[in-house]
């Protein structure tokens, strides 16, 4: 197969349009298929060969899109370490990826030959021209031939490992494949609503080696222009907007958040904008609902993991509306299944559940992944029948929408209830003076787990314990409403701007012989 065959047609089709901006730094597309052929040759010329892995680890820029072409270029395998990977968890990705090279950015060049972990690698490639002993990147390029590169692979090869944000403990490896990849191609290009067009611009605002960069290839492939950003900055976003009439985005919610508090939204012309999409964590929505107001009626949902490539539901910009306007419940819902994914929710036997009844998701189509990279056991835990596993509980309505309650670790035992921590978070989440908020178990004598809030309040509000544990009382059950409430100035992210809720809980299980969950 041949993954790249879009890059070479962007370069006859649009040669001088910019292919990637991040910063002051501009490649067209005639500039990305040269370059990338140039960086695949060098890496050739190194010595590397199809299926030997290519570590990376720099924060969003343009030579990331460089990079990553040209890998599919030579059939290497990206592995790509997020920037901000502590050194040890960087460490322990690459020890167990093994590369035969490594490509640093700027700030990222103290990696040595010699370092323990590194015994595999045989060339370090600096991106800046800085670092001790390491290889020119832009000198590499501009001694390569511009050639084309024809490494020959299939779907079945092996083309990123994706590593996990670590939040649930050890670092994972997905891996992904050439016809993992291209299935996700496919699946932006041919949805129903918000496809990408020739000369429309996305602004990818989290860390494009991670799950903004799965829509780099789709938005190349159409003809449109990636705008990287270097760091999150609301006021930086809204700007960019208004002067490049940014026509796409993808956001967790946490920015969509902070969005909504910066000054100055409703001062820029959002009027370009098409559809913003938000995913990997839920969404309250009370927020949607403010975002729809202030933002517009832009707003898409996207719900999938690092092991199925690519979004495998969707709540669509028109969902939205109809869900506004005449099932406000289904602001709830993470979407429908769409393109060539299929998803069920089933119970411990692998059966379909019924009406209200939670089940597991489970997934099957071109994008789930491989398996993980070393790890055939927990492989075999995930990929089962040819289904994959989520982890994610949920139920799903008679149109086929589904609800996601909860992670399956996340989930609250108290009194022999079962208490849905986003559940709790939502209620929270229609209080005026809640900014933010995560709601956990913490060990309780009598009811074994108790159900614990902490809370960002609001700029200027007033957040008071009683009056939220009313709130919650007044939209859930007694025994899912939290029994105390911390209020704290700010909440831990992962790498990736997800709540992390392992690390929220930690200091309230100090000393406890298990973690009861």
């Amino acid at each position: 197969m041949d993954i790249c065959r879009h890059i070479r047609r962007g370069a006859r089709y649009w040669p001088q349009q910019p292919a990637v901006v991040c910063g002051a730094r501009s490649v067209t597309f005639a500039q990305l298929d040269e370059r990338s052929n140039r960086l695949a040759n060098a890496l050739i010329e190194l010595g590397l060969r199809k299926g030997d892995r290519v570590a990376l680890q720099a924060r969003n820029c343009t030579q990331l899109v460089e990079l990553e072409t040209a890998l599919l270029k030579a059939g290497l395998v990206k592995a790509a370490l997020n920037a901000r990977f502590t050194p040890a968890e960087a460490m322990d990705v690459v020890s167990n990826a093994a590369p035969k090279a490594f490509v640093a950015g700027p700030g990222f060049t103290h990696y040595r030959k010699g370092m323990q972990g590194l015994e595999s690698v045989g060339h370090f490639i600096s991106m800046d021209g800085t670092g001790e002993g390491m290889l020119d990147y832009e000198g590499l390029i501009a001694a390569a031939p511009a050639s084309a590169v024809n490494v020959a692979v299939s779907a079945d090869d092996l083309a990123v490992l994706h590593f996990s944000s670590g939040s649930t403990g050890k670092i994972k490896a997905a891996m992904q494949t050439f016809g993992n990849r291209m299935a996700c191609i496919r699946k932006v290009l041919f949805r129903n609503e918000g496809a990408p067009r020739p000369g429309d611009r996305i602004a990818l605002l989290g860390p494009v080696t991670h799950a903004s960069g799965m829509l780099m290839q789709p938005f190349l492939y159409a003809g449109a222009t990636l705008h990287l950003f270097e760091r999150f900055d609301p006021a930086e976003f809204l700007a960019a907007v208004e002067q490049f009439r940014i026509t796409h985005s993808f956001m967790v919610p946490a920015m969509i958040n902070a969005l909504l508090q910066d000054p100055t939204l409703g001062k820029r012309d959002l009027s370009s904008l098409r559809q913003l999409t938000y995913g990997a964590a839920p969404m309250a929505p009370a927020r949607i609902r403010e975002a729809w107001d202030r933002i517009g009626p832009v707003l898409a949902q996207g719900y999938g993991l690092s092991e199925s490539t690519s979004a495998i539901c969707t709540l669509t910009t028109r969902d939205h509306a109809e869900a506004l306007r005449n099932a406000p419940d289904r602001l709830a819902s993470c979407g429908r299944s769409y393109g060539e994914s299929e998803v069920r929710v089933v119970d411990a036997r692998g059966e379909d559940v019924r009406g209200d009844d939670i089940g597991e998701i489970v997934v099957r189509g071109d994008d789930v992944f491989k398996g993980y990279w070393g790890e055939p056991g927990l492989s075999a835990e995930v990929l089962v029948d040819g289904w994959l596993r989520t982890g994610d509980l949920a139920r799903m309505d008679e149109h086929g929408f589904i609800y996601i309650v909860d992670r399956m670790k996340d989930m609250v035992v108290s009194g022999g209830f079962n208490v849905y921590p986003t559940e709790v978070e939502a209620a929270l989440y229609q209080h005026p003076a809640v900014y933010e908020a995560c709601v956990i178990g913490v060990p309780d004598e009598r009811w074994g787990e108790a159900v614990k809030a902490l809370v960002v309040p609001r700029p200027g509000a007033e957040a008071r314990e009683p009056d939220l544990i009313s709130h919650c009382r007044t939209l859930l059950a007694d025994y899912k409403a939290p029994r105390s409430i911390d209020f704290v100035a700010a909440l831990p992210k992962n790498a990736n701007g997800k709540m992390a809720r392992k690390e929220v809980r930690q200091p309230y299980w100090a000393g406890q012989e298990r973690m009861v969950n």
